[in-house]
């Protein structure tokens, strides 16, 4: 699965939309790797107020990895 993000609500979306498709409850998931419920919540709703720290690690929880990359010329700007 990939998905091109530009804004941290995308970013949200995409990380709870993955959680769901793989049948975690946000406790399982904060469970997994230390996490509170709260903060799952928290970087699936209001990605931009949450620590880095705990995106890494909602990142391992789901089996996902961030890749960032240069934007190609053609490419629209973003949503910022």
């Amino acid at each position: 699965m990939d998905a091109i993000v530009f804004t941290p609500r995308q970013l949200g979306q995409v990380l709870k939309g993955q959680r769901v498709s793989r049948q975690l409850t946000q406790r399982v998931a904060a469970d997994t790797v230390g996490l509170l419920p709260k903060t799952i919540s928290r970087l699936e709703r209001t990605t931009e107020t949450a620590k880095v720290e705990s995106l890494f690690k909602l990142l391992s929880a789901l089996q996902l990895e961030l890749v960032v990359r240069s934007i190609p010329q053609e490419s629209p700007a973003s949503e910022w």
